[in-house]
Parts: C-alpha cells; structure tokens; sequence
C-alpha cells in the first residue's frame, strides 16, 4: 500500500500539488468562519441542574440572565466615600443611562458598601442567548471609556467588571495569545530545523506547506461545528496552532530522516523518496491514527467541550497526516538532493559517536536503563497523588485585566461571591401562583446557610409561578470553597422548598460543581476507552500481543509522571490552589496519544532491525542509534511548541503549555529512547509474540554483524 502510495506521489509530484492547490481554494473559499466560545455552561447537557436554571431563568426573567457589568467607584485616595461623592456616584449612572450606550438595557447605581469604601453601578445587557454579541462587547468597551471620561480630574476613579468585561477580557487576551503562539512555534521550529539539517529551504518547507495545510485544516473543523452544531471552547484556537505545526514537523521529520537515510545508501532521490514512504510510512500512519483514534474518544465525553475538542483535533491531524505522506514527498520530489542546499552533509554517513555511545550501553545493559529510567518516572508520579482541580475555565485571562483588577477592589466592600452570584430559583409544580409569606420564609432559610453572605428579596416573574433569589456567597463563586456551599449546605436548603414547589441552583458556582460531576464519568469512560483503541493499533501495527500491553503502561507511567511534574511546579511551587479541570484529559490525550507516537517510530525500527536477524540486544542499540536522532529532534520541536503556551499567559495555557511539553520530552527523551528499547530487550523475542519478526539461520551460518552503521554524533549530523 505504502509503496504504492510512494510510486503515485513521486511518480506525479504536479498533479499532487494542484490537487492539493484546489482543496485548499474550495475549503478556505466555502468554509465557515470558525467561532469559539467561554461560557461554561454551554458544554453541559440540558438534564444537569445548572444548566435546567440557566434555561428556566431565561425564559422568566430574559434580562435577568443576560451577562452582567459592575462598574465600581471608589475614592482615589483610598478614603471612605462621603455623600457627596455617593451623589456623585449616583449622578455619574444617570448619565451613563442617559447615553443609551446600545446593547445596553439599563445602569443603575446601587448603595455604597456598609464601609463606604466602594460603590456598584450595576449594568444591564439582555441576551437570549448567554453569550455576549459583537454590540456588547462594543458596549462594554464604550462603558469603560465614558466612566474614564465621567471620572477624569474627579476624586474619584472606577472601573469595569463582572461576566461581561470578563467576557471581552479574555477573548482579547486569547487573540494576543494566538499571535504570541503563532510567532513563537513558527521561530522555534524554523531555528531547530536550521539547526539540524543547515537547510533554510527544509526550514521554511513544513511552515509553508503547514501554513497552508492549516488553513484547510480550520475550514474543515469549522464545516464540522457548523453541521453537528458544535461549541469550540476559545482554548482550541491556541492549541491548534501548536498541534498543527507541531504534529506537522514530526512528521515531516520522520519521513525526510528516512529519505537522507536511503540517499545515504546509494539510492537515487526518487527511488529514496518512495523507500523513505515504504518504510516509514506505516509508522507515520499508524501514529497518525493513535492520535485521531484517541481524540475521537472524546466524543465519549458527557461535556460539550470535550465532544466538540476531539473531533477538531483529530481533523486537524488526519489532514496533518495527508500532507506529510502526500504533498511534502511531491515537493521535495520536485527539489531533490536541492532541499537539503547548501549542506552537503546529507552525501556522507556521521561517525554516529553519540547515539552509537547510548545504543551499545543500552544493548550491554538493558536492564539499568530500564531500571534508572522507569524508577525516575515512578518518581515523579507520586507527586500526581496531590492533584487538586480547578474549574475555572477564565483562569486564562490576564490577572492584570481591568476586570480582574476591579474584582478585586469590589471585594473591599462586598462579599467576595457579589461579582457572580448564585442564583436559587424556585418554581410551582402545580401551576399556582407563588406564596409571598413562604417565599419570604424560604429567604430567611437560605440566609441561615453557612458560607451564605447575602440573599436578596425574591424576584417574582409575571405569572407568579417562578421566584429568583440572588444569593451572594462569602467566598468567590469560582472557588473550590464555593463550590462545597453549593454542593453541600444549600442543595439541602433547595431540597426544603416550600410544598408545591421545586427550587434549582443556577450561576457560575453551581455550573461548576455540574462540570466536577460530569468529569468523574468522563474519566471513567473517555480514558479506558482511548487506551482499548490505541492498544489495539498497536497490536495491529506490531502484529504482537505482548508489546502493545508494556507501551501502554509505560505510556501510562510518563503520564502520571507528566502530572505529578505538573503538581510541584503549580500547587507546590508556584501555589496555585489546583491544576485546571480539563488538564488530566488534554494531558491523557496529547501525552499518552502523542507520546505513542515515539514508542511506535522506536519500536517499528526495532522490529525492522529484529526481522533483520539481530538478536534482542542488538535490535534494541541498533534501533536507538538510527530512530534515536529521528526522536530527539521531533521530539525537541514537538515539546517546544507546546512550550510556547507558556507564554500566551494565564494559568490555563500556561499549566497546559507546560504539561503537555514536559510529557512530550519525557515520552521522546525517556520512554522512547531508553525504557521502551530497555524493556524490549529485557522481554526477549516474547516481546513479538505470536509472531516470529527474527528470522532463523541456518546451521552454521554467522550471526550479523554487531558493529552497526548509525547515526551522527550531534542532532544536525544524525540521520
């Protein structure tokens, strides 16, 4: 198949490249624009709690469930407000309303806080939909420069928060992280490539053809969003940069060593080109189909976010897998030996001292490598059993935004829950109208929760079969704190609703505690079921039963290594109260998906070295010393790209970034190029099971020849 595959793309690179020229004109031309959203609540299936609140809020009290702006004032001095500056306060919110900001309801000031130290403007903004329009966000840009205007040479100052300018705060900071993502993956892998290979044309080939494979990628996932109604999270867009271009050189990296390898061998550069896809091609593929078959597990997943992350990360990948078997050979098809100009190192074999060093001591001693190489990763994992998530999803906006900023000072003279209440809505069952003496009962059990600072009088909707209470908690809505009130204490006062009635949890908190629910089942589902899948690959690829079993328990081991890793450095180090919610499942996959990739590209050169007639020893230092360089290099570029989230600031690229780069390195740089060979050689000609890859001599015949012909002595000269 893959020979064939080779013969048809080098045999006609033109017709390849224009066919690839038309996809990306009608894909880029007719797709949709890809669109991404924040609101946590939309991923939630409609039977959860939150999510049934959120719903019956919005059909009885439509304004009431649009996003919110609290513009606070405070003295600039730091100074209690007197009268007249609450007058002023006061006078400023008229004529904020007054100006018919559009998209904006009403303003309306609200009371000084009991210690004078600040005072709320509350903002109206209606939406059907929960999620802010292009006029909102235009109106909360144009709110925050007329309170700068209304404050000017006052001695006042204010500034603009709540779930709306959270809302635009973030999405500007997710466009300035794609930027920051976009040029730093782009610089790193063009500066690793020069250096490896001293070819600016390699270089420069997989961010071109990548750049255009990307876009075609996005059109596509944004013609699957829009047929299958899909919510893409606004994380993807940072996370399909790096998978891409990241994921797109490993690959090229894979199929442009082999074909050095075959020139190297006296091949010519067509004939190289099609053993480089005959040979490495499976491995590529079957890589390739791990990942994709490992991000469609999501779909497993009771989250809308999850459903909708998978499907977009494996397009980008299958097309990412297309392009490298396809229009990168045709390319360097037409190129020749020209792509590796102006080196000439690509004519001659490296004296292979460094990588031929580490396989022959692997091949001595397999079992200290297993052994130093397993026992740090066992390490690391133990620190995995401090883990404590998160599930604060706007955790990747800036702490030095304006809406972060003024959340803070909200909090000097109001509970610290005031920006994102709970809401507890109690609806009648019977279809009669509410009781105002029980609703007002009901308040006062509310009030008596423990964690609870502030319930306001209900608000009862036309009709009088529904009432709202705006709960205010003592700690911030998006804590592990709050989420125990809302789990805990005041589901049990919700439970004591008055007779003939129901009452649901509605707001951040309780959206929260319903994605903390629906993860527990998504871990027992989405993992095992991702591991069958890419076991069976494995299985089918290595046509053994025994090998598949010991790589997805050492994959297993680097994962929980990876998130151990991750505790020290966030919780331990840094002091963060958790790791983001999502990282387990986005680490599971890129780690234990991405990370197979370089057990499969090691263990198919073994097997190929094994099918060669080398003992399990040799097969193992043979296959270090030719996949080794191949590893290291994409692995380098794979775990630098990823790398680079850590620069797109907040916690949750960053801790992403971070987690998924230092799995990357411990997948390429311990798993792949010493445990998994170690463990190999360890097993044995078992380790095939059932299947016979070493083939027998005849009597009397002398066994290969132990010295191996291998890789450079430095990354640049391997091949």
């Amino acid at each position: 198949m893959f020979l064939r595959l080779g013969r048809t793309v080098v045999g006609h690179p033109w017709r390849v490249i224009g066919l690839w020229v038309v996809i990306a004109v009608a894909v880029i031309g007719l797709a949709p624009k890809l669109s991404t959203t924040t609101s946590e609540a939309s991923f939630l299936p409609s039977h959860y709690q939150s999510v049934e609140a959120q719903n019956l809020q919005k059909a009885a009290f439509p304004t009431a469930a649009a996003p919110a702006a609290i513009v606070v004032f405070e003295r600039a001095d730091g100074r209690p407000l007197s009268a007249a500056d609450s007058a002023r306060v006061a006078a400023d919110a008229r004529a904020l309303d007054a100006r018919h900001i559009p998209a904006v309801s009403v303003v309306v000031a609200g009371p000084p806080s009991p210690n004078r130290l600040i005072q709320p403007v509350a903002v109206e903004m209606p939406n059907a939909t929960g999620q802010l329009s292009a006029a909102q966000v235009a109106a909360v840009k144009t709110l925050r420069h007329d309170v700068a205007s209304l404050t000017a040479g006052t001695t006042l100052r204010a500034g603009v928060t709540g779930s709306a300018a959270q809302f635009v705060d973030q999405q500007q900071a997710g466009t300035k992280a794609n930027s920051i993502v976009a040029v730093a993956t782009i610089g790193l892998i063009l500066v690793l490539l020069l250096l490896i290979f001293r070819s600016p044309i390699i270089a420069l080939l997989p961010v071109v053809t990548i750049a255009v494979v990307s876009q075609i990628a996005t059109g596509l996932i944004g013609s699957a969003t829009k047929a299958f109604n899909l919510q893409i999270d606004s994380t993807v867009t940072s996370m399909l940069i790096v998978v891409l271009f990241g994921v797109g050189t490993d690959y090229i990296l894979f199929l442009l060593f082999r074909y050095r390898e075959r020139l190297r061998a006296g091949e010519p550069p067509a004939t190289a080109m099609v053993s480089a896809i005959e040979r490495v091609g499976p491995a590529i593929a079957t890589a390739a189909g791990a990942v994709v078959i490992a991000f469609l597990a999501l779909t497993l997943s009771t989250l809308g976010l999850f459903r909708s992350l998978g499907p977009a990360l494996a397009i980008a990948v299958a097309t990412t897998l297309v392009a490298g078997l396809t229009l990168i050979p045709a390319v360097v098809s037409l190129l020749g030996t020209k792509v590796f100009w102006p080196s000439k190192a690509f004519q001659r074999e490296p004296s292979a001292a460094r990588f031929r060093r580490l396989g022959s001591a692997l091949g001595r001693h397999p079992g200290r490598f297993a052994v130093v190489s397993g026992g740090l990763l066992a390490a690391l994992a133990l620190a995995a059993f401090s883990y404590h998530p998160t599930f604060d999803l706007n955790s990747g906006s800036s702490a030095n935004s304006q809406s972060a900023i003024w959340s803070t000072v909200l909090r000097k003279g109001e509970p610290a829950g005031a920006t994102e209440p709970t809401d507890v809505l109690v609806q009648s069952t019977s279809g009669r109208p509410l009781v105002a003496s029980e609703l007002a009962r009901y308040r006062q059990r509310l009030a008596a929760v423990p964690g609870v600072a502030q319930v306001a009088a209900p608000k009862v909707a036309r009709g009088q079969t529904v009432a709202d209470y705006q709960v205010v908690l003592e700690v911030p809505g998006r804590s592990n704190q709050a989420m125990g009130i809302v789990r805990g204490p005041l589901q049990q006062a919700a439970a004591a609703a008055p007779a003939g009635t129901r009452a649901l949890i509605g707001g951040v908190t309780s959206v929260y505690v319903d994605l903390q629910a629906a993860m527990n089942h998504d871990y027992s589902v989405v993992f095992p079921v991702a591991a069958a899948l890419i076991l069976c690959i494995l299985a089918l690829l290595l046509r053994s039963i025994v090998a598949p079993w010991y790589l997805m328990g050492a994959v297993g081991l680097g994962f929980a290594a990876t998130l151990g890793a991750s505790v020290a450095v966030f919780q331990d180090g840094a002091g963060d109260s958790g790791l983001t919610f999502i990282l387990p499942i986005v680490m599971y996959l890129f780690v234990v998906a991405l990370g197979t990739d370089y057990n499969i590209l090691m263990v198919s050169r073994l097997r190929e070295e094994a099918r060669q007639g080398l003992d399990p020893h040799q097969a193992a230092a043979m296959a270090l010393r030719h996949a080794g360089p191949t590893i290291a290099s994409a692995g380098l570029i794979l775990a630098g790209t990823f790398a680079s989230l850590i620069l797109a600031g907040g916690s949750t690229l960053s801790q992403m970034g971070f987690a998924i780069s230092f799995g990357i390195a411990v997948a390429a740089f311990v798993m792949a190029m010493f445990f998994t060979p170690a463990l190999t050689a360890l097993i044995g000609d078992k380790a095939w099971w059932p299947g016979h890859e070493r083939p027998r001599r005849a009597a009397g015949a002398p066994p290969p020849a132990p010295e191996l012909v291998g890789a450079g002595s430095a990354l640049p000269d391997s091949p």
